[in-house]
């Protein structure tokens, strides 16, 4: 069987999703190595991430030992890679995903209803500021970096009454311990691949791809697919307020997306059906973009620069 080097991120997260892929390979036979990268996104910790502006800041290192073949696959978050990859790579595999929620972290509150007026709420997402806001508009959103440990403890420590983080993680990493609510989807719409992780190549590496082929989980690839064509119909990236949610049963794809202004003013939302991932996402796209979700990207751009992914 092959030696398979992989890239990973050093969070925990992320050290988790690369132990598992490894894991899985070595059960195929396989010899696997290690390597940590370091990213943009991990470097950059005292800023809002829609605030940094930059293209790819999860995945571009990492895509940069791919190109100089010192890696043979990398091993992300899907909901952290570019809708349309750069340069000579493709995804492999799309890991059967895990629940895509968001969920509702406190020590005091049991749900984002429970929460006071004017509670303090972490996150470091648009989305989910939109969305929350949408639902309950008295409550201030504090921005919130770090990995999952540091964003823990900042609640703990009593900087928040309250955080949301994706479901996903928190399961993975066993830290379930202050969610108090899995939120319901019809008030937030999950970011598109979350809870799934994607496999990424070099183009054209044939033999690596044969070698992934068995991580490969159908349903939700055709679903992460649709949601990823949504997101690369409205020309958005991960950190801007937009939210696809796809699941399939029997060959039918149904599709919910929002788009929304982060202060949570306007919310636009979208829902359809089809059996072909790329023209469901892109239709549902189109849709929202002619309700006026043009418009309100292209303020969030203005506002926050080009964080396009």
């Amino acid at each position: 069987m092959a030696l398979l080097r992989i890239g990973s991120r050093g969070s925990q997260l992320a050290l988790w999703q690369a132990h598992h892929i490894s894991d899985l390979l070595r059960a195929q036979g396989h010899t696997v190595e290690l390597e940590i990268i370091k990213t943009t996104g991990d470097k950059i910790q005292d800023v809002a991430l829609a605030k940094v502006g930059t293209k790819g800041m999860f995945t571009k290192e990492i895509e940069e030992a791919l190109v100089e073949n010192r890696i043979d696959l990398a091993v992300h978050s899907l909901k952290d890679l570019p809708t349309a990859l750069a340069g000579p790579f493709e995804i492999a595999a799309i890991t059967e995903r895990v629940d895509p929620r968001d969920a509702f972290l406190s020590l005091k509150y049991n749900s984002v209803k429970e929460l006071p007026l004017g509670a303090r709420v972490g996150t470091s997402s648009l989305r989910r500021q939109a969305q929350i806001k949408r639902f309950r508009p008295d409550l201030e959103i504090i921005a919130l970096r770090g990995n999952v440990d540091t964003r823990v403890r900042k609640l703990e420590e009593g900087e928040y009454d309250a955080i949301i983080l994706a479901a996903a993680g928190l399961k993975r990493l066993g830290k379930t311990q202050h969610i108090k609510e899995i939120i319901d989807a019809d008030i937030m719409c999950s970011a598109a691949g979350q809870g799934a992780l994607g496999i990424e190549i070099r183009k054209g590496d044939a033999a690596t791809r044969q070698q992934l082929e068995f991580l490969n989980d159908q349903p939700s690839r055709l679903a992460t697919l649709c949601e990823r064509a949504l997101l690369n119909q409205l020309g958005g990236g991960c950190q801007v307020p937009i939210g696809a949610y796809a699941t399939v049963k029997d060959g039918t794809i149904a599709l919910t997306a929002i788009c929304a202004r982060p202060n949570g003013s306007e919310l636009l939302r979208e829902e359809g059906t089809g059996t072909d991932p790329l023209e469901l996402g892109q239709r549902v796209g189109n849709i929202i973009l002619g309700r006026g979700g043009d418009k309100i990207l292209q303020d969030v751009y203005r506002e926050n620069g080009p964080v396009q992914n």
